[in-house]
């Protein structure tokens, strides 16, 4: 029987749980395909949510979740399952060597905190007059917790908002491909990830494409295109409310199905003035309402009364993903974008001039090749996690010079900071992140070396049409989203020339 002594605690931060949108785990081995044997020294991290990594044990074995903890456990600990009649709550599988359960109101205090060592099977606690107040439960088994909403009817589930999806995962070590899975359940445990070392045919000659050489990259057009002055925007009959967000579905040429997008309108956005455009689009396996929770810059607009738009992405292979050459998606992006913004342009007072698009991996990708494929529409890009790839950018055309702030980690697992195969076999090889700096340096014109900015990043100034091109390297940082407090700023202080819209 669990003890009933009640261990003093003060508060826990409401914001810690609002932050988490739901509590999952997954433990399990990783061995080699062929021959069976364990791997060790294994990188594993979420790749469509930023900051979560761990690596396999020296017997495979591995461990991640969504409060970050690693340690290797027994896989018991972590298949916890609550339910609660009258004012008893019971924990099934709770077998640990030690077991905590916090008991939280809706105002985020801790109502009661009871803790057991060497709890096995199934345990009980009567929480009495507190069961009134009880909205969320977390449970820490063996320091790996779990958060779980109690519902008005007494139900207890997994603290997951709808619509949200589970993580997935990549598996990275030298000499392997990198493998893939996707989690279909909150708690998974004892799951088995084979690799394989990759076969002898290099995924990066797919369709004999090679990248344009630093000389070969087409030139935008004249300067002279920069210097005209801003246009009037008639503001009346615009129908969009501000405080709203709406899931809008288009039809959409060259897509195999509808699309859709969530459009974002501030609080602030009043209707009587043009107000900037924001498009951020996901990673691959994410969705448009996870990225427009996890952005850094949606804070900072929704300040500004600037309306953002957090498309979907669809399927062809590892989850939702954007077309931006060979990999991840068989339908037109570019026809979507440009879709999506005729729309909100329709309905909301937008500037033409100050349409911005940022992304965070499969989505900084995606931002990257708006900035190839239509600098006539976006004023500046903000990509971040995932650079230019050989075949995209060797398509690259560009009407103008544009403005670009890449964002990236030199410790990234993903999209590797030096660039090269992604090692998926998806036709994916990228310039990597020095890479595409330079590569959008010649694009636009720069001349001379970049210099260290106010931000502590590398900047070519002396650009044609007075554009810049900057890239923001984090030593040792991750797979990560974009600093929105470096992003905006640099954003908005570009427009688009008057003479490119249309």
């Amino acid at each position: 029987m669990l003890s009933r002594k009640l261990i003093a605690s003060s508060a826990i931060l409401l914001g810690a749980l609002s932050s988490q949108a739901f509590a999952w785990s997954i433990d399990g081995v990783v061995k080699s395909k062929i021959s069976g044997r364990t791997l060790s020294g294994v990188t594993i991290n979420t790749f469509n949510f930023g900051g979560f990594e761990t690596t396999s044990a020296a017997d495979g074995t591995f461990h991640l979740s969504s409060d970050g903890t690693t340690a290797i456990a027994s896989p018991k600990a972590s298949n916890v399952a609550l339910h609660m009649e009258g004012n008893t709550l019971t924990i099934y599988n709770a077998d640990a060597r030690s077991l905590s359960v916090s008991v939280i109101n809706s105002l985020g205090k801790v109502l009661k905190k009871n803790s057991i060592e060497n709890v096995q099977g199934i345990v009980s606690l009567d929480l009495g007059k507190l069961a009134k107040g009880a909205k969320f439960i977390r449970v820490s088994a063996d320091n790996r917790n779990s958060t779980f909403m109690v519902t008005d009817k007494g139900a207890v589930k997994a603290l997951k908002k709808e619509g949200d999806l589970l993580p997935m995962l990549q598996f990275a070590m030298e000499g392997y491909a990198n493998k893939m899975y996707q989690m279909t359940q909150e708690i998974e445990t004892g799951v088995t990830i084979e690799m394989e070392r990759p076969s002898e045919t290099s995924s990066s000659s797919e369709n004999g494409e090679q990248p344009k050489s630093s000389s070969s990259v087409e030139q935008p057009k004249s300067s002279s295109a920069g210097n005209d002055g801003p246009i009037v925007i008639d503001c009346s009959g615009k129908t969009v409310q501000s405080g709203k967000d709406e899931t809008v579905k288009l039809t959409v040429q060259g897509s195999s199905g509808q699309r859709e997008f969530i459009m974002h309108v501030p609080s602030t956005y009043k209707g009587d003035k043009p107000v900037p455009l924001m498009i951020d689009y996901h990673p691959i396996g994410g969705s448009g309402s996870n990225q427009m929770r996890d952005t850094k810059y949606k804070a900072l607009t929704d300040k500004e009364g600037v309306i953002s738009l957090y498309p979907q992405g669809t399927t062809k292979t590892m989850g939702p993903g954007w077309n931006v050459g060979p990999c991840c998606s068989n339908d037109d992006d570019i026809e979507f974008t440009r879709a999506m913004i005729k729309y909100v342009r329709e309905k909301a007072c937008i500037d033409p001039q100050r349409i911005y698009a940022a992304g965070f991996s499969m989505g900084g990708g995606m931002s990257n090749h708006v900035a190839c494929m239509m600098s006539d529409v976006f004023a500046a890009v903000a990509p971040a996690a995932m650079d230019l790839n050989r075949t995209n950018s060797a398509k690259c055309t560009k009407a103008r010079p544009i403005s670009v702030i890449n964002f990236r980690g030199t410790a990234d697992p993903v999209c590797k900071y030096q660039g090269g195969d992604s090692g998926y076999n998806d036709g994916l090889n990228f310039l990597g992140a020095e890479g595409t700096f330079k590569y959008w340096a010649e694009a636009d014109g720069c001349t001379g070396s970049p210099t260290k900015n106010s931000d502590g990043c590398d900047e070519y100034s002396n650009c044609r049409d007075g554009v810049k091109v900057v890239l923001c390297t984090k030593q040792g940082g991750g797979h990560d989203q974009g600093d929105g407090n470096i992003g905006w700023p640099f954003l908005k202080q570009f427009t688009l020339p008057a003479s490119f819209v249309k």
